[in-house]
């Protein structure tokens, strides 16, 4: 059983992917082992209508995923409207998952707007995603230049959250050391593999944060499913390790909420 907790539907604005019309990711993903994914949308990252965006990444699950997809919702606190879209996700369709783009959306971790998402969200039992970054500042459009998100204020609103769920995501690369292991000790705060890097780089990464606070992540199809799957393949990690990665700790996750 992998449990891929970082996949995205939809089109990456800057360029076209393999795999970004949702019947071939589908596909893809069942081709390469995964038996449930859970599935955002590139939309979210610059529609204002995130209504919308949601409602269409319910409805491509739902039409392409045959039991494999679970759907993320978006959802941007700088629109007036947010708080409608987050009882929407719960209400209308089912969501135990969101997702932000804090740095994309305009704003930081230690605006007043994002501690009163988070609150909001642990009220609803989400499963808080925050996408650190969504791609190399390298490559970034010149005119879209956006700076990997400050995840430094995260750990003193989590401590004032002791019910919040929060998996970092696309931030294993850039996060500082001290960081992941102050944020991993609260308890409440995961992280996925997408962006590791480096040679045993699964297997590194669990000698400075527990087992439970690692899954499996492949940022598909942005990235290659399968350099997800070698990073499991090439580190030491046991039956024990890797199954808790690959599933249980995201089962463990939805379970809760």
């Amino acid at each position: 059983m992998i449990t891929d907790v970082n996949v995205n539907l939809s089109r990456w604005p800057f360029r076209r992917l393999p795999h970004d019309d949702p019947a071939q990711l589908v596909r893809k993903l069942r081709a390469s082992g995964i038996t449930s994914a859970w599935a955002g949308s590139f939309d979210g990252v610059l529609h204002k209508d995130l209504a919308s965006v949601n409602r269409r990444t319910v409805e491509d699950c739902q039409t392409f995923g045959d039991g494999l997809l679970i759907p993320v919702g978006s959802i941007n606190p700088m629109l007036p409207a947010w708080k409608d879209d987050m009882q929407r996700c719960q209400d209308d369709h089912g969501m135990q998952i969101i997702r932000l783009n804090p740095n994309y959306h305009g704003y930081k971790l230690d605006d007043p707007v994002f501690a009163e998402l988070l609150g909001l969200a642990v009220e609803k039992n989400f499963i808080v995603q925050i996408a650190l970054k969504m791609e190399d500042e390298r490559v970034h459009h010149p005119l879209m230049q956006v700076e990997m998100v400050d995840a430094t204020p995260l750990k003193e609103l989590v401590e004032q959250h002791p019910k919040s769920k929060i998996l970092i995501i696309n931030g294993m690369k850039g996060l500082p050391k001290d960081r992941l292991i102050e944020l991993a000790k609260t308890g409440n705060v995961s992280f996925e593999i997408s962006m590791l890097e480096a040679v045993g780089g699964v297997e590194n990464a669990l000698k400075l944060i527990p087992v439970e606070t690692l899954l499996f992540g492949s940022y598909f199809p942005f990235f290659y499913i399968e350099s997800a799957l070698l990073k499991m393949q090439e580190s030491e990690l046991g039956s024990f390790r890797s199954n808790a990665i690959f599933n249980g700790n995201a089962k463990r996750l939805l379970a809760e909420t």
